[in-house]
């Protein structure tokens, strides 16, 4: 398949964007990545592509628009189904997306609570993390990856919210590791993954882009 019949319209710092593109690493797939400007002006693809949130992640498959990056990953998934990156029996595969949809409505904006505060991160906030991500290390439990051995669904939907970890604790003073040792060592596993280190920024630059958008919130 050549780059042209696969395009994401990308933003570097997105995770959403991050799942998308380690899906389709992960499926030994090219595509082109094309940066959209989400400051400076929207191009005339996003909005054409997504009028309905005008955000990325989109995924342009011969042409053709999908938005929303758990349903790009479950396309991704269908349409090349090898190897496999949901379980084979529909429990499994239910259960996945049980934690994918957990993941998507809580684990981020949670993170978002701490970096956008003004002054010190309210204690509530960095409890709401902490206690999410105790969840799911209750969901890993002894296990390598959220599906058993194998760093499949679950694993791609969750490791790229990790990569602004490093600011969240900047800013909430506070370490995921000391919290959250189980969860912190499967983020190490993930990260030995060169589908998943190819993907994710560096954590610094993340930090950076948050400190240059809060003062651009009038936060700071």
């Amino acid at each position: 398949m050549s780059k042209e019949e696969l395009v994401i319209l990308d933003c570097w710092v997105s995770p959403f964007c991050m799942s998308v593109k380690i899906a389709l690493a992960e499926k030994g797939l090219e595509y082109e990545a094309r940066e959209e400007d989400l400051f400076g002006g929207k191009s005339d693809l996003l909005l054409n592509s997504n009028p309905i949130y005008m955000k990325v992640p989109v995924l342009l498959h011969q042409a053709k628009p999908l938005c929303e990056s758990t349903i790009i990953v479950n396309y991704i998934d269908e349409t090349w189904p090898s190897p496999p990156l949901l379980p084979p029996c529909s429990y499994g595969r239910a259960q996945a997306r049980f934690w994918a949809d957990f993941i998507d409505k809580k684990l981020f904006d949670a993170g978002c609570n701490i970096w956008r505060s003004k002054g010190e991160a309210p204690e509530e906030a960095k409890r709401e993390v902490i206690e999410i991500l105790k969840q799911l290390e209750e969901a890993l439990r002894e296990k390598a990856f959220f599906g058993g051995d194998t760093f499949e669904f679950v694993d791609i939907i969750t490791v790229p919210v990790t990569s602004w970890f490093h600011a969240i604790e900047k800013f909430g003073n506070f370490k995921v590791e000391d919290e959250c040792p189980k969860f912190s060592a499967w983020m190490k596993r993930c990260m030995q993954r060169e589908t998943v280190a190819k993907v994710l920024p560096n954590p610094e630059k993340v930090y950076e882009f948050l400190i240059m958008f809060r003062k651009m919130q009038g936060i700071e």
